[in-house]
C-alpha cells in the first residue's frame, strides 16, 4: 500500500483515479480547491488546497508521508484557453512548478501528469502515437507540453520519476449514477449531447463538411474508468522503480459527432435535436490514438471501449444531477 496525493482529486478524473487506488489498497489522499471539483463527490481523504500554494503542498507531503503523486489539477478548456492564457499558464504552469518543487523538496519521486493529445497539435497521421510531432495549436495544449518538459527537466536534474499520460476524449460515468462528469458550464459532446435530448433545445454541431466520412469531427473516447486505471498502473510501475514513461491512452477508435448523436438517442430512447453551425477555428477533423504502447508497457486494455456502454454510464450519473443542483451540493 502507497500513499499517493490526487492534486484535482475531487474533479472527474480524480474521483474515478482516487476511487481506483483505494481499489487497488492504496491510500488516496484528494488534494484540491474546489473551484471546479466537487466536494460530495471526492473519493478518500480530501484536502481543500491551491497546487500554487507551495507552503501547504510541502506541508501535506511531510505530514501524510506521501510517496507518490497523481496530478490531475488544471484548467482544462481549449477555446478558453485563446482568449484567457494568462489563466491557463498561471495554474497549469505555475501551479506545476511550485507542486514538483515541493515533491522535490520533501523527497517524493514517483509523479504522474495528466497530459493530452493536445499535445500533438494538427495531426500528420492518424491514430497517433507517441513519436507524432508536439506542435500544440492551443495555449492549453501548450501548457500540457510545457508541463512535460518540466518533468523531464526535473526527472533529469533532481530524480523525480514520472509518467506523462496523454489521453484522448474522457468519457462516461459509473453505472450506479455515484461518479461522473459535472462541469459548469458542460463542454463535452456526449453530456452536452444527453442534456439536449432531455431538455430539447438543439445540440450545436460544429461543421458539417470536415474530411470525415459524415462530415463531422471524429474522436477517440475512453471511458474515464479505464483512464483510471490506466494511472493506477503507471503510478504502481514507478514506484516499483520503473523508467519514466510517456504513453497515449485512448481505445483506438473513432466516433464522429453524428454516431455519438445517434448512440445518445438509441440509450436514451430519444431523439436529439441538434443545429448545424459553422466549425470552430483550430477543430481537428480526427484525433485517434495508437495506445500500444500503454498495452506493451502497463498491460493496459480499455475494458469499455462500447459507445453505447459510454453513453449509458453517462447518463447513469447525468440524471441525478438535478437532484444534487437542488440539494445545493458543490
Amino acid at each position: 500500500m502507497a500513499t499517493v496525493l490526487v492534486p484535482g482529486g475531487a474533479g472527474y478524473i480524480g474521483t474515478f483515479t482516487c476511487r481506483a487506488l483505494l481499489s487497488a489498497g492504496h491510500r488516496a489522499i484528494a488534494y484540491d480547491n474546489l473551484s471546479t471539483g466537487h466536494r460530495e463527490l471526492a473519493q478518500g481523504e480530501l484536502i481543500v488546497g491551491d497546487i500554487r500554494d507551495g507552503t501547504l503542498a510541502r506541508s501535506v507531503l511531510r505530514e501524510n508521508k506521501v510517496e507518490a503523486v497523481i496530478h490531475f489539477a488544471a484548467c482544462i478548456e481549449a477555446r478558453e484557453s485563446v482568449a484567457n492564457p494568462a489563466k491557463f499558464y498561471e495554474n497549469n504552469v505555475g501551479g506545476l512548478i511550485a507542486f514538483l518543487n515541493a515533491c522535490r523538496d520533501t523527497g517524493v519521486k514517483a509523479f504522474v501528469f495528466s497530459s493530452s493529445c493536445a499535445t500533438y497539435g494538427v495531426p500528420q497521421y492518424v491514430p497517433i502515437d507517441e513519436n507524432h510531432p508536439q506542435s500544440p495549436i492551443s495555449p492549453y495544449g501548450r501548457t500540457k507540453l510545457i508541463g512535460e518538459w518540466l518533468l523531464r527537466d526535473y526527472a533529469a536534474a533532481y530524480g523525480i520519476r514520472y509518467a506523462a499520460l496523454r489521453y484522448f476524449n474522457a468519457a462516461g460515468g459509473d453505472n450506479d449514477g455515484r461518479l461522473g462528469e459535472w462541469h459548469q458550464p458542460e463542454s463535452h459532446l456526449i453530456p452536452l449531447a444527453i442534456e439536449a435530448a432531455v431538455s430539447g433545445r438543439p445540440l450545436r454541431i460544429f461543421g458539417t463538411n470536415h474530411p470525415t466520412p459524415d462530415g463531422t469531427c471524429i474522436r477517440d473516447y475512453i471511458h474515464v474508468e479505464d483512464l483510471a486505471r490506466a494511472h493506477v498502473l503507471a503510478i504502481e510501475r514507478l514506484l516499483a522503480g520503473g523508467p519514466s514513461l510517456e504513453l497515449n491512452l485512448g481505445t483506438g477508435r473513432g466516433h464522429s459527432v453524428r454516431e455519438v448523436v445517434a448512440a445518445v438517442g438509441r440509450v436514451l430512447g430519444r431523439q436529439v435535436p441538434i443545429v448545424e453551425v459553422e466549425a470552430q477555428p483550430g477543430d481537428q477533423p480526427q484525433l485517434v490514438a495508437n495506445a500500444s504502447r500503454a498495452r506493451d508497457i502497463l498491460g493496459f486494455v480499455c475494458r469499455r471501449p462500447d459507445l453505447d456502454d459510454i453513453v449509458a454510464s453517462a447518463w447513469a450519473f447525468l440524471k441525478t444531477l438535478p437532484s444534487r443542483r437542488a440539494a445545493g451540493t458543490t
